[in-house]
């Protein structure tokens, strides 16, 4: 790496506020640079987190289209019914509501370069739309047979094994190879060696500025803790942690006892944290909704052993209520024959067998109760306790909002 290229990188770096020199961080910086005054399309690809963001900013800062406009869409925020309206415009009455003619970002980004946020959550057909645009710079708006053109640059990320995504029919191979022309890896913060110490810092010292409080400092093992911890939330998470041990802790030393109590996985042990984060880039991406599932499975489990006590103590009771029901109706010197459940039921009073049976009834039958069934109950609530606002309720889901939109519609939660 020649002197030119390190001045470059430094400067880039401080003009973005990108705090690091690892390099696996450095290498990607540098392919953004060079690739920046060449027209080509981008895929960044890293773990959510990473920082893919910053990536697209130094290529349209440092290239030809700096003084045009940048536009950043995050694909996966944006519902699947409204995308290829966002991303293109529509005409008026294209459909219920487009009360008037609207512009999509290609079109108010012209001349500029549009970041491409979560790109494989793209419907297909809108990745159709987007291939078109990629190989000929033209599109159709919503509702319109008139073709327009726009000369834009398009950079992509993802979080996604997008060569996996291809083979699962779940995005256009044809796309795929048109967006990668050239690919740039982020480093997951777990890779990234002191930079990790560096940014702790850098976070609690932006913290104590910006609130006038006492700034913190981190123990020699606490600093090996952070090191060694996995960060799956990677620059976003650890920024989470320092704010908070900045908050609660103001203006003391961080020592490895006080820094587990807010690192969420610090409890668990090194196979299990090792499962909860697994190597495959895919089997990240669905980490999120994965638990979610498991959750609930776990929520079930509990719920159907209770209800397993509480009917095992049921059928105990049961006949020895019988045994004693039946002992006062018969004679002590007649040989009482062995009883069952359901002769205890038999030989009750009426009305105390029918009690008995529904109690039975209403232990038994939410046992049954499927996965689907409490996975949609713990959507509505999420809604109910949001006040509806599907944003609100993904995040504390844990789940993407096209998958939150899915599952409402599958449930027919709308």
């Amino acid at each position: 790496m020649n002197s030119i290229t390190s001045t470059g990188l430094q400067a880039v770096k401080q003009r973005l506020g990108i705090v690091g020199s690892s390099p696996a961080l450095l290498d990607a910086i540098d392919r953004a640079l060079r690739v920046a005054p060449i027209d080509l399309s981008v895929l960044i690809i890293g773990e959510s987190g990473t920082g893919k963001e910053f990536f697209p900013k130094i290529i349209h800062s440092a290239g030809a289209r700096k003084h045009a406009r940048y536009i950043a869409v995050n694909c996966g925020a944006i519902p699947e019914g409204t995308i290829d309206s966002e991303l293109f415009g529509h005409e008026k009455g294209a459909f219920t509501g487009a009360i008037s003619s609207r512009k999509g970002y290609f079109e108010e980004a012209d001349g500029g370069t549009i970041f491409l946020d979560e790109v494989a959550e793209l419907p297909l057909t809108t990745q159709a739309r987007l291939l078109r645009v990629l190989e000929s710079g033209e599109f159709l708006k919503v509702g319109s047979s008139t073709v327009q053109r726009t000369n834009i640059r398009v950079v992509a990320a993802t979080n996604v094994d997008m060569a996996k995504a291809v083979a699962e029919g779940r995005f256009r191979q044809d796309l795929y190879y048109r967006l990668s022309t050239v690919q740039i890896n982020v480093p997951p913060l777990r890779d990234r060696g002191s930079d990790i110490t560096l940014l702790a810092r850098k976070f609690a010292a932006d913290f104590s500025e910006r609130y006038s409080t006492p700034e913190i400092s981190l123990s020699d093992d606490a600093r090996t803790l952070l090191a060694s911890y996995r960060w799956p939330g990677n620059v976003r998470q650890l920024k989470n942690v320092v704010e908070q041990l900045s908050l609660f802790e103001a203006g003391d030393e961080i020592t490895r006892e006080r820094l587990q109590k807010y690192l969420p996985a610090a409890t668990f042990s090194p196979v299990v944290a090792a499962a909860a984060a697994p190597n495959d880039p895919s089997e990240r991406s669905y980490a999120r909704e994965r638990e979610v599932l498991f959750n609930m499975i776990f929520r079930l489990r509990e719920e159907v052993d209770s209800l397993r006590a509480e009917l095992s103590e049921k059928k105990t009771a049961a006949p020895a209520m019988a045994a004693v029901t039946s002992a006062a109706m018969v004679p002590a010197t007649q040989p009482q024959p062995p009883i069952s459940h359901h002769r205890a039921l038999i030989n009750l009073p009426e009305e105390t067998a029918a009690t008995e049976v529904e109690t039975l009834q209403e232990i038994v039958i939410p046992a049954i109760k499927t996965l689907e069934d409490t996975e949609k109950e713990t959507i509505r609530e999420s809604l109910e306790r949001n006040g509806g606002r599907r944003k609100a309720a993904a995040a504390e889901l844990r789940i993407s909002e096209r998958t939150l939109y899915r599952k409402i519609k599958e449930y027919g939660l709308e």
